[in-house]
């Protein structure tokens, strides 16, 4: 069902005097999928999706807001990571992992790589897949967004190309959309037979599917926005006038107009068009996450002033983070454990809480490999330089920062400034004047810099590297 119109409860939609039932929703859907493209078998040069209130305005049509799925409205990979693996082998599970490490390392493309995971699926029964797929939460604020963006007059369009079809037709209904797009399962006697298809999984898929929705509802460039996390919708980039990257990637980091961390909601401002200025502060997540991050540093300090064994220390970290990986796995499957999850769902970015959150095994592999690929006051440095220097940074780029770098439109001048004096700071307690300057530098440069390598590891071993040359 590639497009919902009007779908929804009354709830979302208060001016609806009777809801339909859903087969009836359904059923007007796939009527009005065959009006949408005139290349498909199904298609017509009909343009019933447009509404008697739009055609009969004189004033500007409606702005189409264009949302990827994953990691925007439910937990990125959560699905085919958490919920689905639940139906498969050992075997077929680590088969899933890779094929999606491939695709994130860019060593394979995302066709293929979603034909290796969904081709380990295969004989589980179509509603075992679409329940497993009802378990998923919406991110946080997700419903409220959609709900204020139709109540602007916006029409709303979610294109996935790593969910089916039957799974965004339900998102839709759910969140109010006027479209709806994923791949197709080939089913047979109500199985899953391994094959996907759809223009979704093909480059520039998205963008195909996207002109598609423009040219019926007569939109331009100016009227669409976009909203995204990772480089597989770059190909929409062109049709849209508004691109905001949603805790994107480096490539989207790079290429957005905007870049939101944090809640969804922060997009509304320039999705309805608020001009409003908005005042500046840091949430209590963001803080207590930042505390957690600056408090690395006291490693560096304890370790030095007590002479402990950098190993021994190193060893020791290893331990909490493995403890931390069997608290977010246990996490995932609905299981807490006290203390280690508690910390982590107070700490996590908000579309982070349902997902595994990978950013403190990073931050712990940046400490460990600080201690142990460098002598030790190089090393200490690196970590102050990474802690105070990454931690400050946020901290004042949130609350102060007004000057975006245009290289990475999600930092801020003012906060890599901050950083880089705190960072200053911090490595003057284990280096000379010139090393905890250079290292601070160094270490903000790459804190700037959109790279598909976590800055958790490039920060200190980057910044210990150059310490380590200079005399």
């Amino acid at each position: 069902m590639p497009n919902v119109q009007n779908a929804g409860t009354n709830s979302l939609c208060p001016d609806n005097k009777a809801e339909p039932t859903r087969d009836t929703q359904e059923a007007k859907a796939r009527i009005e999928l065959k009006n949408l493209n005139p290349q498909h078998p199904a298609d017509s040069e009909d343009n019933r999706l447009k509404s008697a209130e739009t055609v009969s305005s004189q004033q500007r049509k409606p702005r189409l807001i264009v949302f990827d799925v994953e990691g925007i409205v439910i937990p990125k990979r959560r699905y085919l990571l958490f919920e689905a693996p639940r139906r498969v082998s050992t075997l077929k599970f680590i088969r899933m992992l890779l094929a999606g490490f491939l695709y994130e390392a860019g060593l394979t493309p995302l066709e293929t790589a979603l034909r290796k995971i969904y081709r380990q699926l295969r004989g589980l029964p179509a509603d075992d897949l679409l329940q497993l797929f009802k378990r998923i939460p919406l991110l946080p604020n997700a419903e409220t967004v959609f709900h204020q963006l139709k109540q602007a007059g916006c029409k709303l369009a979610l294109i996935s190309s790593g969910l089916p079809q039957a799974f965004i037709d339900d998102l839709s209904l759910r969140l109010n959309c006027d479209y709806a797009f994923g791949l197709e399962l080939e089913m047979v006697e109500g199985q899953f037979t391994g094959q996907i298809s759809g223009d979704v999984i093909k480059p520039g898929g998205k963008a195909l599917v996207l002109q598609r929705i423009m040219e019926n509802e007569g939109l331009a460039q100016q009227d669409c926005a976009l909203v995204a996390d990772d480089r597989n919708n770059l190909p929409m980039f062109n049709l849209c006038s508004t691109r905001i990257g949603y805790n994107p990637d480096f490539v989207l980091a790079y290429k957005s107009d905007i870049v939101i961390k944090g809640d969804l909601s922060e997009a509304l401002p320039t999705l309805t068009g608020d001009s409003t200025p908005k005042p500046r502060s840091i949430s209590t997540r963001d803080l207590f996450r930042e505390n957690i991050h600056i408090s690395g540093f006291l490693v560096a300090l304890v370790t030095m002033l007590l002479a402990l064994d950098r190993f021994w220390v190193s060893f020791v970290i290893f331990m909490v983070t493995l403890t931390y990986v069997i608290s977010e796995s246990s996490r995932m499957l609905g299981v807490n454990i006290p203390l280690v999850s508690t910390i982590t769902w107070n700490a996590a970015l908000q579309p982070e809480i349902y997902e595994f959150v990978t950013a403190p095994i990073f931050f712990a592999f940046g400490i460990m490999l600080s201690l142990l690929l460098f002598p030790p006051a190089i090393g200490y440095a690196a970590i102050a330089v990474f802690t105070f220097g990454d931690g400050f940074a946020t901290i004042f780029g949130k609350t102060l920062g007004k000057h975006v770098i245009p290289y990475n439109k999600g930092k801020k001048i003012e906060g890599t400034v901050f950083g880089f004096i705190f960072a200053s700071l911090g490595a003057l307690f284990f280096v000379s004047p010139l090393k905890a300057l250079i290292g601070a530098a160094t270490a903000m440069i790459i804190e700037t810099l959109p790279t598909p390598i976590n800055d958790n590891l490039t920060i200190p071993l980057t910044a210990g590297l150059v310490m380590l040359l200079l005399p």
